[in-house]
């Protein structure tokens, strides 16, 4: 039995506005060793058509923490161009999308897989461990 030395993690989008898989996200992940460490940029990917990264990179040995950076303004601006919708805010001259990235930050510890979900809509969002 071997035991893994990193944790792994993975993440999908459910845009809750319309019931369906946020597709084309872009997300990028980061990682430190510690709580006073600096974030060492990993690379990124972008969400598929059921709203998954499948293809996220491997974290390196020591991580005890995570950042997943989601790039969500320009999925809303070519939802909203597609749909012909018009959020409310962007009826008063505001903007479309009240959160145009969000960041989620997490601890990990090795050997785990950590599955982080985040539900979505033009202006909130929620995330959780999923599994």
């Amino acid at each position: 039995m071997s035991t893994s030395t990193t944790a792994s993690v993975s993440t999908h989008i459910l845009d809750t506005s319309v019931g369906r898989p946020a597709r084309d996200v872009a997300v990028r992940i980061a990682a430190r060793a510690g709580r006073d460490a600096g974030w060492q940029p990993l690379g990124g990917s972008a969400t598929d058509a059921d709203g998954r990264c499948k293809d996220l990179p491997d974290l390196p040995d020591g991580t005890t923490h995570v950042r997943l950076d989601f790039a969500v303004e320009p999925y809303f601006e070519n939802e909203r161009a597609e749909a012909r919708q018009d959020a409310p805010a962007h009826r008063d001259g505001g903007p479309g999308v009240f959160f145009p990235e969000v960041t989620v930050t997490f601890a990990v510890v090795p050997g785990e897989h950590y599955h982080v979900p985040l539900l979505l809509n033009p202006f909130g969002y929620s995330v959780y461990r999923g599994s």
